[in-house]
């Protein structure tokens, strides 16, 4: 199933260490370019999460947040720093000599000094642990989203495939009149000139005419892209690329048949399947 490249999720869960949070949020991007905010205890384990990213997303640019809310049960007791609160309390004796008049020191405020209180150490293995399994919560949640947020554009993209095929079949059923027209214009124009012109010769230009202006060639490989890109939005694994490829021949195919037009309802055509064409190719950059 075709997946979108944006989605967002957020899981929480309690563990024994406190409240553990882990907040994805996807844009599109070109390739996987995956990005972590995490807890001191879990940097040696990024390698390990970013592994279980790529093996469930594909493209797109990830933000990971995973957060660790210390339980005031998980630390009951207050570990000190002596070294450091021995010399902020040197330090607390030199100003008080040199400014007499100054208030004594709160030891709260020695507590809130950073370094001063350090918490326990928290084993990395059971941390891990419990991060990559709400890892997997929050990525098969998002992968839902983005499964969502597909199925919307392949709605959107088949009915502007749809619509691609009525205008190429449009401008197909009216070429055979367009080139009889032209035919026709082409002789007036050599008889408002009043010269005998060559009948062999005469039939040549205009069969040289004819085939410049024949976008048979053009309508056969427009309606081939738009049933590659049909198929490619059924298949069962990223297409975002190939359809970013699939948009760039079908707007070449557009350019051709407008530089080709002979009449202004074929150039009409042509804007419209421009128009049609950059609608998808928008859609699509945002596919995975």
């Amino acid at each position: 199933m075709l997946s979108s490249m944006t989605g967002f999720a957020r899981a929480v869960t309690e563990t024994p260490f406190g409240t553990l949070t882990c907040e994805i949020r996807t844009v599109n991007h070109r390739y996987l370019d995956v990005q972590f905010r995490l807890p001191d205890e879990l940097r040696p384990k990024e390698i390990d999460l970013r592994n279980t990213i790529g093996e469930t997303l594909n493209r797109g640019k990830v933000e990971c947040s995973i957060h660790l809310r210390r339980s005031a049960t998980a630390s009951p007791e207050l570990t000190l720093n002596e070294s450091l609160v021995k010399q902020i309390g040197v330090r607390i004796g030199d100003i008080t000599r040199l400014v007499p008049e100054t208030n004594p020191v709160d030891p709260v405020d020695i507590l809130r000094w950073p370094g001063v209180v350090a918490e326990p150490e928290i084993d990395t293995e059971p941390l891990f642990a419990q991060a990559s399994s709400l890892l997997d919560q929050a990525l098969g949640a998002i992968r839902v989203m983005r499964a969502s947020e597909g199925a919307r554009i392949v709605e959107m993209l088949t009915t502007r495939l749809g619509e691609v095929s009525i205008i190429a079949g449009e401008v197909r059923r009216r070429m055979p009149e367009v080139l009889a027209a032209v035919r026709v214009k082409q002789k007036e124009r050599i008889d408002k000139l009043d010269i005998d012109a060559d009948p062999a010769r005469l039939e040549t230009e205009l069969a040289l005419i004819a085939q410049k202006l024949d976008v048979d060639e053009e309508l056969d490989r427009l309606e081939s892209h738009v049933s590659e890109v049909s198929a490619a939005l059924h298949k069962n694994e990223p297409v975002g690329r190939r359809l970013d490829f699939l948009m760039q021949e079908l707007n070449r195919e557009a350019n051709t048949l407008g530089s080709k037009s002979a009449d202004t309802e074929t150039t009409s055509a042509a804007v419209d399947l421009k128009v049609l064409i950059e609608q998808m190719r928008e859609q699509i950059q945002n596919i995975e």
